[in-house]
């Protein structure tokens, strides 16, 4: 009865290691499937990454023409004219105008502008648009946002002329350009004498 008992345990011992040995064996099996089709799957995405870091995409250029429209308002500094000089807000009077265009861009050089410019005159306590300026140009456009645009000036006052304009974006968001001018309108008519001016302009472009 005792070596039956014995030969018993001895059959069920062995057939527990036989069941453990065959578990790591389908395990060792198994595992290099599993290692295999997660390095498949993970395989792209590494490899996706380094392709972007080794060759990133290019710049997405823009395309012309294109054309952008913009908003600005514009101080006149000082005007020299038959000899004097005379400031915005000297003799308690004061002048501001509202530029108003748009840009239509034939290439990173080239550009042509049509500006429409009401000015409204302030003085004595009281205020009226005193000027209407039409002043189209040509734009040449240069690295880091610079500009300059060569205008002719066409006012309802009588003056006509022209305006270089040298202009600078200084920030840039993603809807709008920042963009600071210095212009030197030259005028002629009207039974005036000739004038040259110094004018500020800030404003921003819609991109």
């Amino acid at each position: 009865m005792k070596k039956h008992l014995f030969l018993s345990r001895k059959v069920a011992s062995r057939g527990i290691w036989q069941s453990i040995l065959m578990v790591i064996i389908i395990a060792c099996s198994l595992s290099p499937r599993i290692l295999f089709a997660q390095k498949t799957q993970t395989a792209p995405a590494d490899s996706a990454k380094a392709q972007q870091y080794i060759n990133p995409a290019p710049a997405v250029k823009p395309t012309y023409p294109k054309t952008v429209g913009y908003l600005s308002f514009i101080l006149p500094l000082v005007t020299y004219s038959d000899g004097s000089t005379t400031s915005n807000f000297s003799n308690h009077t004061s002048n501001i105008g509202f530029p108003i265009g748009v840009n239509v861009l034939y290439s990173d050089k080239f550009g042509f502008s049509y500006e429409i410019t009401p000015t409204v005159k302030a003085s004595g306590g009281t205020s009226k648009m005193s000027n209407l300026l039409f002043d189209p140009g040509t734009m040449f456009r240069f690295e880091h946002g610079f500009t300059i645009i060569t205008r002719l000036a066409f006012e309802t006052q009588g003056r006509y002329g022209f305006t270089p304009v040298f202009n600078q974006i200084y920030a840039r968001t993603k809807d709008v350009n920042y963009f600071v001018a210095l212009s030197l309108p030259n005028r002629f008519g009207n039974s005036a004498a000739y004038s040259i001016g110094l004018n500020l302009q800030i404003g921003f472009i819609f991109n």
